[in-house]
């Protein structure tokens, strides 16, 4: 029973930024008291983001879920450390493989399918997290997800859009298990339907008795491959078997007196630096916020980003281009005279596709910090499910190329081009901000729109949060929210960007969370913010 409630229904609003000696910060509210409530018992940041994050896998299962893969930077008190949790791709991939499977001629893999299924690495980077960092015995940490699995939570707003949205989706409900998952009535659960996921329930308690390893060699691992067997896959329990998340040292840029850093290829994020190192060459302050000229700037450092990073971000160990040359001051500095600030240019990017993905993050009163992204890629992922486990897998192998002359080619156990991103900021090499922005290409975008509102314009981070945003797709094409003022879109399109007002927040814009340190936790403690544009909140005590 859902009220007969028109739940789209509202008037404009404005979200505070919540301070607290502890916070954690997600998309969706049980998320972020799950991880609180952790706190509470005695946990510290890294068990209140593992906690949080297990949640967000059934409460946000069209961006993320148990099959998902996942990245970490965390603060532990005394210094940066940075764990890559994606998974590589079966040993039976290469381009002879897909050649074969589908014909000439293919640019990627399949969207769609077992065979767009790397090996899922957010539950190796769970425990990863806790054996080096966590307080709590890592059974505990599932207590809050086991019980909503079981229990059930009420379809929410903004998420339920996004579920409804799939199930139109012939590609993705004819995946073996998705409906039987996710349309179990025959449809999508309406706003404010109770949904319960016993299956998920299930898994977590094997991942919480095992520390995984149900997942990466056990019970989990078996039926993945008969399943894979069974429907045309091929990956093996040996290839879960040989995952392991790798602690990597983050790369880092300096920005107006602050350093930004961000997982090291094959994410992303340097995309974000290298923009931020191009925008360092013009006085920002002078301009106003929500104005053309800094707004146009913006832009165009970004596209210069992309262009750099499509054409040579790949996993780490195949890169030509080390993220040094690519972040090196003397190239930032000659791509900042290739803009014009009265014209649009095309810089040759190619147009990624669209993202799905939660990002959480977690600070406690003594000092740890963590920013923390999990993702299926594109919403609900491959679309393969196994009910019986309620597992839903990722489809990053959608981000290799077949051609291999290309630097992202598909290889065995080589990991794909990814775009998940969580970021953080130090100041003199002491922590300021852990803090992310999800949303397929739009998160390097939205990492560099938010800093420079916190740090060129002196926004709070909510502020920053909700200020509007453009996003870039490719050649002189750019999406905006209708928020944006009408003089700064007309006078983007006068410089030739072709400009197209876009509602969908969701996906189009991304979402972010962001926590601030204030001084000392134990004493000032944070101040925290939550993206309006999806159904999460910052939860603080």
């Amino acid at each position: 029973m859902t009220n007969g409630f028109d739940w789209t229904a509202g008037y404009p609003s404005r979200r505070m930024p919540m301070f607290g000696r502890n916070v954690v910060s997600t998309s969706h509210p049980l998320g972020a008291q799950a991880g609180l409530k952790t706190i509470w018992r005695g946990g510290n940041a890294v068990d209140a983001a593992i906690a949080a994050a297990a949640v967000m896998a059934l409460v946000e299962p069209c961006s993320n879920g148990l099959g998902s893969d996942a990245y970490c930077i965390l603060w532990d008190g005394k210094e940066l450390h940075g764990l890559n949790g994606s998974g590589g791709a079966p040993a039976a991939w290469t381009p002879d493989y897909f050649t074969r499977k589908y014909g000439e001629g293919r640019e990627r893999p399949p969207m769609r399918g077992w065979d767009s299924v790397t090996v899922p690495g957010a539950v190796g980077c769970w425990v990863a997290l806790s054996e080096r960092f966590g307080k709590l015995p890592f059974a505990d940490l599932f207590e809050p997800a086991i019980e909503i699995a079981e229990r059930g939570y009420l379809a929410p707003t903004v998420v339920q859009g996004k579920w409804a949205a799939a199930a139109g989706v012939p590609d993705l409900v004819k995946q073996p298990g998705f409906a039987e998952l996710f349309l179990p009535r025959g449809r999508p659960p309406e706003v404010g339907e109770l949904v319960t996921l016993p299956g998920a329930a299930r898994m977590l308690r094997a991942i919480a008795e095992t520390k995984g390893a149900a997942l990466y060699g056990g019970e989990i691992a078996e039926a993945l491959e008969r399943h894979a067997r069974e429907n045309g896959g091929s990956m093996t329990a040996a290839d879960l078997s040989a995952f392991q998340p790798e602690w990597v040292e983050p790369i880092s840029k300096n920005y107006r007196g602050y350093t930004v850093h961000e997982i090291p290829p094959n994410g992303q994020g340097i995309a974000a630096l290298i923009a931020l190192g191009i925008l360092q060459n013009f006085d920002l302050k002078e301009l106003a916020a929500d104005g053309v000229d800094a707004q146009h700037l913006a832009i165009e450092a970004m596209k210069l980003a992309f262009a750099d990073t499509y054409a040579h971000v790949t996993d780490l160990a195949h890169m030509k281009v080390t993220p040094a040359q690519l972040l090196d001051d003397s190239h930032l500095v000659e791509a900042a005279k290739l803009i014009d600030p009265r014209r649009a240019q095309k810089f040759a990017a190619r147009n990624p596709v669209k993202g799905g993905t939660i990002y959480l993050t977690a600070a406690d009163e003594s000092g740890m910090m963590v920013s923390f992204i999990q993702s299926n890629f594109m919403g609900f992922g491959s679309g393969i499910c196994l009910p019986e486990w309620g597992l839903s897998l990722q489809n990053r192998g959608y981000g290799f190329h077949l051609d291999p002359a290309h630097p992202n080619v598909v290889a065995p156990g080589k990991r794909p081009f990814q775009t998940i991103i969580p970021g953080f900021l130090t100041k003199d090499g002491q922590p300021v901000m852990s803090f992310g922005v999800m949303g397929g290409n739009m998160q390097p975008q939205g990492h560099v729109q938010t800093l420079m509102r916190m740090i060129d314009f002196g926004q709070n981070p909510q502020a920053a949060c909700d200020a509007p945003r453009w996003r870039f797709n490719a050649g002189l094409d750019i999406n905006v929210e209708a928020t944006m003022p009408k003089a700064t879109v007309e006078a983007l399109s006068a410089r030739g960007h072709e400009m197209s007002v876009i509602d969908d927040s969701y996906q189009d814009f991304g979402a972010g969370q962001f926590i601030w340190r204030m001084g000392d936790p134990s004493i000032q403690g944070y101040a925290a913010a939550s993206d309006p544009r999806r159904d999460g909140y910052a939860a603080v005590g």
